[in-house]
């Protein structure tokens, strides 16, 4: 198995099952040239990304990268995804993750505006200099 383990889960099976059958759909539409059997079989291809992009935010998909050996088999669930996953955009699309990032630039701010406060006055706070 590969470290990587792409497709070995619960959604990418699914989603490739529903978009299998969908295309089936499609192909026999352009066989017997039949509008409605086209259109079902799109519409059952474009189900597929939504179930499987709902499969992975609800913990059945995987992060994107390397997974620990211990979460390779197939029906290992995600426990991070309600936070959302860095990089993975199904993540950042249902607004996951985001809130991470957020959090991070405003730490980062945080500490910008407190290092420029030190070294713009030079002076000690006078409840510091007090303790002092």
């Amino acid at each position: 198995m590969s470290q990587y383990d792409e497709g070995h889960t619960v959604a990418g099976w699914t989603g490739t099952a529903i978009a299998t059958i969908g295309s089936a759909v499609v192909g026999a539409g352009i066989c017997t040239v039949s509008a409605v059997l086209i259109t079902g079989g799109l519409g059952i291809t474009a189900a597929s990304v939504l179930v499987t992009w709902a499969l992975h935010l609800t913990g059945w998909g995987k992060p994107p990268g390397v997974r620990p050996r211990g979460q390779w088999r197939m029906g290992a669930r995600d426990l991070s995804a309600p936070a959302g996953h860095a990089d993975c955009w199904g993540c950042r699309l249902a607004g996951r993750g985001q809130a991470r990032e957020r959090g991070r630039a405003l730490e980062r701010r945080t500490a910008a505006a407190t290092s420029e406060a030190v070294t713009v006055t030079g002076e000690q706070e006078p409840a510091v200099a007090e303790a002092l």
